[in-house]
This record gives structure tokens, C-alpha cells and sequence, in this order.
């Protein structure tokens, strides 16, 4: 299944640390560090998104977030992400927290909508009837799923 990023940011909110520049080598270049993996790399901004790279009011605002990270409209984007770090690309974030009744947690569904539980009722729900009836558009489906759990008594969030 294909992941589709919602571009909220969310992941890379706290990553000023985890992608350090080294210093900028031209106008929309740098050479960077990746230092949880200690992996030198370099970054070229985006084309189509250097219009929003050159203002760097949101990463003086916030400096716990990555330096590559910029608003566009209600988007938060990645203005390197072409050339941003391999944990970058695969890094799949959680688009809904389940809970049972009692709201003890029960599972999690990532971004590529795969569910993530050892809850026994959740995986066979899952499995047998959410995978066999949700929409195949995402769009679609995450509503849905969301709805579905609702009904069979899970909290999501």
C-alpha cells in the first residue's frame, strides 16, 4: 500500500537535532548530517519549494524543528525532500491511536493504513472484516475505518 504524507509536519517537529547542517556550500545547498546514524549527506532545496525555504521566521519560531521544515498555506513541508536522509523517507507516521472501552490502548494504524496491535479482537476485526470492506481510496478509507471501530466499540483518536 502506498503511503500518502498529509504534509502536518508532525514528525518533523522535533528533529532540529537529528538533521544538522554543517555549513551551507551555495545559495540552496548544504552539507548535512544525519547524527543518529552519523551519515554525511548533502541537501539541495527543493525547486518548487525555495519560495518558502527563504523565510526562515518558522525555524527561528521553532527551534526544536527540522531547519529544512517550512509552512505552505495549511501544509508544513519538507523543502529537501528529495535529498532528505533514508530514515526520512521511510518513516511512517501514526494516523490513528486505538483504544478499547476502558481506554486502554489496543493499537495504532500507520500511514500506509496497516494496523499495528496484539490485541486478539482488534487483529481479527482487522483482518476479517476491515481489510475485506474498507474503500480502496485512502482518502476513503480512513474515515471509514475509524467509523467501523467506532461501532464495534473501539475509541480512536
Amino acid at each position: 500500500m502506498v503511503f500518502n504524507c498529509r504534509q502536518c509536519g508532525s514528525c518533523c517537529m522535533a528533529l532540529g537535532d537529528y538533521i544538522v547542517i554543517e555549513r551551507q556550500t551555495g545559495n540552496f545547498t548544504f552539507d548535512c548530517e544525519c547524527v543518529s546514524t552519523g551519515t554525511a549527506f548533502t541537501a539541495e532545496v527543493d525547486e518548487d519549494k525555495r519560495r518558502i525555504f527563504v523565510d526562515h521566521s518558522f525555524p527561528d519560531a521553532h527551534p526544536s524543528a527540522c531547519r529544512f521544515l517550512r509552512p505552505d498555506g495549511d501544509l508544513l513541508r519538507c523543502t529537501i525532500h528529495r535529498d532528505s536522509p533514508a530514515q526520512c523517507k521511510f518513516y511512517r507516521c501514526v494516523v490513528m491511536r486505538i483504544s478499547d472501552r476502558s481506554g486502554k490502548p489496543a493499537g495504532t494504524v500507520r500511514g500506509t493504513l496497516d494496523l499495528h496491535s496484539d490485541d486478539p479482537d482488534l487483529r481479527h476485526i482487522w483482518d476479517n472484516e476491515i481489510t475485506r470492506k474498507r474503500p480502496k481510496s485512502d482518502a476513503e478509507a480512513e474515515p471509514w475505518i475509524a467509523a467501523f471501530l467506532a461501532e464495534k466499540g473501539y475509541r480512536v483518536q
